[in-house]
């Protein structure tokens, strides 16, 4: 199932799409936003940042309510557990890892191939990481970009690359607004070991933004995503506190974005396209 960003609604927790698929304990996230591209930069704050919300674990209460040869190396220290505990059963979790590494450019090259097909060789990448924690399916992320300056997301295991969309260029042609500053691509969701899950994602910003955050569900610690070539990805193993359900979704991941003063432009979670009410 695909969504478009005019049936982005209310909930903070369909903000990043809808389930793909949900069987027992597996649950995949495909998602679609508005924003315009561009930037180059390739900076992180760290999670150990005060400023930022880093630092020693934080437990929360919230409200009732609801690299290859292109890449880059920065960014992807999300070190040190952070702990969130909500009111309803699922909702408490503990995030265990933040940390990405880079993927070697010859592995890069195959993940490509396999996802893109023939189109490959008009794609080069510009991050690509293996994610903290391997699920059954997906094990990294690799987002390439054309010369048109279009961008593809691809899920690695191994060296095979897969795409949640149909063609995997599908995200280049999702509705763009005016006066954005970050774009989404697919954020996804999916089993790792009993009681323990990856969640992925990535998307790209524009040219005033210096560094890109992740948070959690309204746990207020920022994990630092790994950025070059005006796009971000980012990736998290998580373990709910609870036994979750079969149809249990995680935290919704929010994108902080900061100028080159460290002064916040853009939190996903005041973003007037995700909090209008339905």
């Amino acid at each position: 199932m695909k969504i478009g960003p005019q049936d982005t609604r209310a909930s903070l927790r369909r903000r990043w799409g809808v389930p793909l698929s949900v069987a027992t304990g597996v649950t995949a996230l495909s998602v679609a936003a508005v924003g315009v591209l561009g930037g180059t930069e390739d900076a992180g704050p760290s999670a150990a940042d005060p400023a930022h919300g880093g630092g020693s674990p934080v437990k929360s209460t919230p409200a009732p309510s609801p690299s290859a040869s292109h890449g880059d190396t920065s960014g992807g220290d999300g070190s040190g557990p952070s702990s969130h505990r909500g009111t309803s059963p699922e909702a408490g979790f503990t995030v265990t890892d933040a940390t990405t590494t880079p993927i070697d450019a010859g592995t890069v090259t195959k993940i490509l191939s396999s996802c893109l097909g023939p189109e490959a060789s008009q794609f080069h990448a510009v991050i690509a990481v293996r994610t903290p924690v391997a699920s059954r399916d997906w094990d990294g992320v690799v987002v390439a970009v054309n010369s048109a300056d279009q961008y593809v997301q691809c899920q690695s295991k191994g060296d095979k690359g897969t795409s949640q969309d149909s063609p995997p260029t599908f995200i280049n042609d999702r509705l763009w607004g005016t006066g954005r500053t970050v774009e989404y691509f697919d954020s996804m969701l999916e089993p790792v070991a009993t009681g323990r899950y990856l969640m992925l994602g990535a998307g790209h910003y524009t040219s005033d933004v210096a560094k890109i955050t992740i948070s959690y569900g309204d746990d207020p610690k920022e994990y630092p995503a790994r950025m070059a070539g005006g796009a971000f990805v980012y990736g998290a193993a998580l373990a709910p506190d609870t036994p979750p359900g079969p149809r249990y979704v995680g935290p919704s991941p929010s994108v902080h974005a900061y100028d080159a003063s460290g002064k916040e432009i853009y939190n996903q979670a005041k973003d007037p396209k995700f909090t209008a009410k339905e």
